[in-house]
């Protein structure tokens, strides 16, 4: 078996740590949207602890998001949602799309990206990462963007290790009913990138 220093990952800077049985990355099914939305709401409220309203986060639950995701299409220009696996638990999920972004047309997305809170700093988000921008060079584009919760410097300190950086653009933008802050980040995912 190979240390955390042999095994380094094909992200630059992020360690390939893979303490799972077998993580498969895979498209998400439209079965695993109790699963994803439970990953999605249990990170949410860890890392928005202190960034967003308490009762807020409290008053989050999985049966909510479920109903929101949309899994059985594989149409390139809707939202694209990948999932990390170990065996029948969901690790984590991220998802990518075409921008939304006017002043971005050519780039594509990275709308989401989390893992749940008892896996963190075990390598799925890694994997998840590396998976959607191999997914969005492959649909063809050349650049990334996603936006991050203003003082989120746990996910800002991840993002920059990928090599992604704030462009100097913010929002005010209402997500699952509560008003938050984001800043931009971009960087380029094609061929040597």
């Amino acid at each position: 078996m190979l240390s955390k220093k042999q095994r380094k990952s094909s992200t630059p800077g992020l360690l390939d740590v893979m303490p799972y049985s077998v993580m498969l990355l895979r498209p998400a099914e439209p079965e695993d949207a109790m699963a994803v939305a439970r990953v999605h709401v249990r990170s949410w409220q860890a890392a928005y602890r202190s960034l967003l309203p308490e009762e807020y986060l409290d008053g989050l639950r999985p049966e909510d998001r479920a109903r929101g995701y949309d899994f059985s299409h594989r149409n390139r220009l809707k939202p694209y949602t990948i999932v990390a696996a170990d065996g029948p638990e969901i690790l984590g999920f991220a998802t990518v799309a075409p921008s939304r972004d006017g002043d971005l047309p050519a780039y594509g997305e990275l709308c989401a990206l989390y893992v749940d809170p008892g896996q963190w700093g075990r390598g799925a988000g890694a994997a998840l990462i590396a998976a959607s921008r191999g997914r969005l060079a492959r649909l063809g584009f050349q650049n990334a963007f996603l936006w991050l919760l203003f003082g989120n410097a746990r996910a800002a300190r991840f993002y920059e290790i990928d090599g992604w950086s704030e462009d100097g653009q913010r929002k005010t933008d209402a997500i699952w009913g509560v008003t938050v802050e984001e800043v931009r980040y971009r960087r380029g995912i094609g061929a040597g990138q």
